[in-house]
């Protein structure tokens, strides 16, 4: 019986060979609900080719494009709390159908507070890139920096490393840009601009927002 059990067991446990690949699915799950809600924004007021594409977490899902860039019809597809993994694995679905010219990034911020190092930072935004870049070659891909914030203080060295490390592939590729949004997010004594953050010291003002927006414009060559 004993000999029975234990074959049993190894059994089950060959069964699973990829678990990660398990977790990864069901971390993509989650957002399910959300991505399909934008994929039916999408579907009823459908982007035109050669637009802009805003994707990322929470601080691109609040930003209100038509507010920032009046009349340029940019596309936000952010969904809130996602991490770079996330937004690469939905590229399928809500950038590559759309053929946009530029595609613009805000993400790591998440990932880092979550325990991810640098060095993996920049291996997924590689991946993005790939990603992006398979269906639509010539898009410009913006990687905005990871903000410093009153609420993730404490990682901002871990930040400063992934914005390096970014910056430094950006500028191996053309279709590559770093927007960095740190200098002006900072005060005179080195840290965070309170009046640039919402009450909770992570997500952005409407004045932190109207720094993104010049920077990024700017980027854009708006």
């Amino acid at each position: 019986m004993r000999t029975l059990v234990l074959a049993l067991t190894v059994l089950n446990v060959s069964a699973d060979p990829q678990p990660g690949r398990d977790a990864d699915a069901q971390q993509f799950a989650r957002w399910e609900k959300e991505v399909s809600a934008i994929e039916k924004r999408l579907a009823d007021d459908p982007p035109k080719p050669g637009c802009v594409i805003f994707a990322g977490s929470s601080s691109v899902r609040q930003w209100d494009l038509k507010k920032s860039f009046p009349g340029a019809g940019y596309v936000n597809v952010g969904f809130g709390g996602s991490q770079i993994p996330d937004c690469t694995h939905f590229v399928g679905r809500l950038i590559a159908p759309h053929k946009p010219r530029a595609v613009v990034l805000y993400a790591g911020d998440n990932d880092l507070a979550a325990g991810r190092t640098p060095e993996q930072v920049l291996a997924d935004f590689r991946a993005f890139c790939t990603a992006v870049h398979a269906t639509v070659p010539k898009c410009r891909v913006l990687f905005v920096a990871v903000k410093p914030s009153p609420a993730r203080w404490k990682i901002v060295e871990t930040q400063k490393k992934a914005n390096a490390l970014v910056r430094d592939y950006c500028g191996t590729d053309d279709r590559l840009a770093f927007v960095d949004v740190v200098p002006p997010m900072l005060g005179a004594d080195g840290t965070p601009v309170a009046a640039l953050y919402a009450k909770d010291g992570l997500h952005l003002s409407p004045e932190g927002y109207e720094k993104w927006t010049a920077a990024v414009g700017k980027a854009l060559g708006e």
